[in-house]
Formats: C-alpha cells, structure tokens, sequence
C-alpha cells in the first residue's frame, strides 16, 4: 500500500547579486534539463544591473548526467510520480516569491524566462500563481500541454508572450509547433515569435534585444 508524506524541504536557487530589494526588475530564469541554477545563471550574468536581478531556481530532482558517477544535473520533473513534482515545483516557486516579494517596499516588474523543460514548467506555474507576470518569455520550449488554458487565458491577459527558438534546433520537431501553434490559437492572445540562428542554446543577441526590449 502506496502512501505519501510532507515534509519541510531545502532547495537551491542563484542569483545575480545579492539583492538589495530596490531592484526595478526581476527576472525568474528556470532552466531545462540536466542543468544546474549555479551554471544557467551564468547567460544572464552579463545583463546584471543595480535596477535588474535574475533568479535561478533550481529543479529539485537530480541524477548523474552519464552512468553512475561525474557531472550531476538537475530536472523539473519526469514521468514518474510527475503531478507531485509538479505540485513541488509550484510550492517551492511560490514560497520563492513571496520570500523576495515580501522585501520590497515596491513592487517590482516580473518577468518569466523558461528554457526548454524550464518553459513548460513556467507556463504551469505562472498560469496559476497569485500574483502577475508582466513578461513571460518561452525559450526552446513552449506552453504545457496540460496547461489550464481557462486559468491561462486569465492569468495572461495582460502578460507579454513570446516564444524564442533556434534556427537549427535539434530538439524542435515539426510536430511540436505544430502542437505550439494550436495551444497558442486557443490561448486566444497575441505571441511575438523570435528566431535566432543557433541551436539549443541561450543566444546573447536575442536575449540582448529581449532584455532591451522589456525595458
């Protein structure tokens, strides 16, 4: 007989710098599979400001990337016991923000960048979290499948949407936009699409002209 239990847990999450909470921006950063937060952090490092701060949560399932020993990497979920990981990732993500929210005395804009796995996992969250995503920013991945589009088509009403994807991405099937383009049709709003020459990868120019753009 299968049974469950909750207990207090620790995760690990990167930042820019140590936040001062005058920050005019923040930038949640969640990253794919097999990445760790310390790492993925590194592509936005060079953006860092006074007025801007990333934060990398990191995933909270780990494994040996090959075989049994060398470098770990870090997931969000995978299939095995997967809506409880997916509950864990909106829990920790939750308390996260209320954390670095409740220390400002103002509010600050929040945009939403997931990468690959990382996309998925930020559309299920954001589309039921309580507070407000200004930008949302899905990079080599797109909407969840299993997303609420009821809860979504609320939530993103008034968040700007774009989708970010490499010219020559090997994990891009012609079946997957084609699955994007139907979620984003029912989604019923506006998605600014971005192309960029490169694979699957963080590319500094087009998250340079994003960056610039959100400003």
């Amino acid at each position: 007989m299968k049974k469950s239990i909750s207990f207090q847990f620790q995760a690990q999450y990167s930042v820019s710098h140590e936040p001062t909470f005058q920050e005019k921006e923040i930038w949640l950063v969640l990253h794919g599979y097999g990445q760790l937060a310390e790492f993925f952090i590194r592509k936005f490092q060079g953006f860092d400001s006074d007025d801007l701060l990333f934060v990398a949560p990191e995933g909270t399932n780990y494994g040996y990337l090959n075989g049994f020993s060398g470098r770990v990497g870090a997931n969000w979920m995978t299939k095995h016991e997967r809506e409880i990981a997916i509950q864990n990732n909106h829990n920790y993500l939750d308390l996260l923000m209320e954390s670095l929210l409740s220390q400002f005395q103002e509010k600050p804009k929040i945009n939403l960048l997931g990468f690959s796995q990382g996309a998925a996992t930020a559309t299920r969250w954001a589309s039921r979290w309580s507070g407000q995503v200004d930008q949302l920013v899905l990079w080599a991945g797109g909407f969840a499948q299993d997303m609420v589009l009821e809860d979504a088509r609320d939530k993103f009403s008034d968040t700007k949407l774009t989708l970010v994807l490499g010219d020559k991405d090997e994990f891009i099937t012609p079946e997957s936009i084609e699955i994007q383009q139907e979620l984003t049709k029912n989604l019923g709003q506006e998605v600014k699409k971005l192309t960029f020459a490169g694979g699957h990868e963080i590319d500094v120019k087009m998250l340079s002209k994003i960056l610039d753009s959100s400003n």
